[in-house]
């Protein structure tokens, strides 16, 4: 089979499930992970016929993505930032709304800061502050031991030092050292909000880092300023990437500690950012 004849079946076979562009994005995804065609290279070589083994990988990544599996579990890794990172289902894919929280910390770390990151998963905050600020020390905390794990092989793929922890931050009385910057992606999705989450999140997206309950929304972000109200050193700065739908109710918790605020929004126009800074 030819790579324009395979690329005719696989829209075929998926095109009722998912919409065209997003299957042109995944289409591209496989090639570059299993063939090493750019997309740019697709076309000048659409006649290349393409290996028995590889058209076998092809035909089981769609009857996975036909049960919702995300394409970045089927190859097993993601780009985030410039850099690649292991993933399956231990940990949340990293979006690109959490980009733009790294370039924010990143435009206004220094150059020698001392960073935490809460809640790091596969470590794509932890490990894209420590290879972007080569001078800094950071550490990156979890409760889950699996998690960790993708984080660890994370930072030695990318060839950066992380401090990894494991531990519950929600039990935790203190932090044990002081802080220039304290970042945290956590839980935030109301149980009311899953019937707005799609079926590759909602089936294999781990629920420990996306959900909290409905009548405690909050209550990663309360815990976590507690935290970094005693353990961020003067003028240190908190970052969080927050739930839309919640920024002024965050807003206002993170003031409540006494922390100046700024909300900030993502590229879609959405608060889902937010920084406190340390008086």
């Amino acid at each position: 089979m030819k790579i324009f004849e395979l690329k005719n079946r696989f829209f075929e076979q998926l095109s009722g499930i998912y919409p065209k562009e997003e299957l042109g994005s995944f289409f591209n995804l496989l090639v570059e992970a299993w063939l090493g065609l750019k997309r740019i290279d697709l076309a000048l070589r659409r006649d290349e016929v393409v290996a028995e083994e590889k058209l076998l990988r092809f035909e089981k990544a769609i009857t996975r993505l036909k049960e919702y599996e995300p394409v970045q579990h089927i190859i097993g890794q993601t780009d985030f930032f410039g850099l690649q990172f292991k993933v399956d289902k231990s940990v949340l894919i990293p979006r690109p709304e959490t980009e733009e929280l790294v370039n924010w910390i990143l435009n206004e770390a220094g150059k020698f800061p001392k960073i935490l990151d809460i809640g790091t998963g596969s470590g794509c905050i932890a490990v894209n502050l420590a290879k972007k600020l080569p001078r800094a020390e950071v550490a990156a905390l979890d409760i889950s031991r699996s998690a960790l794990e993708i984080a660890k092989f994370n930072a030695e793929n990318n060839k950066v030092e992380i401090e990894f922890i494991q531990a519950d931050v929600l039990k935790m009385e203190s932090l044990k050292q002081e802080f220039d910057i304290i970042v945290s992606n956590p839980p935030y999705v109301r149980s009311l909000e899953k019937q707005k989450m799609q079926p590759n999140v909602l089936k294999f997206e781990p629920e420990m880092a996306l959900y909290v309950a409905d009548e405690n929304p909050l209550i990663f972000y309360s815990k976590i300023t507690k935290l970094a109200k005693n353990s961020l050193k003067p003028g240190g700065k908190l970052y969080f990437e927050i739930n839309q739908y919640l920024a002024p109710e965050t807003q206002k918790l993170v003031q409540n500690h006494h922390f100046k605020t700024e909300l900030k929004k993502d590229i879609f126009g959405n608060f889902r950012m937010l920084k406190g800074i340390k008086n």
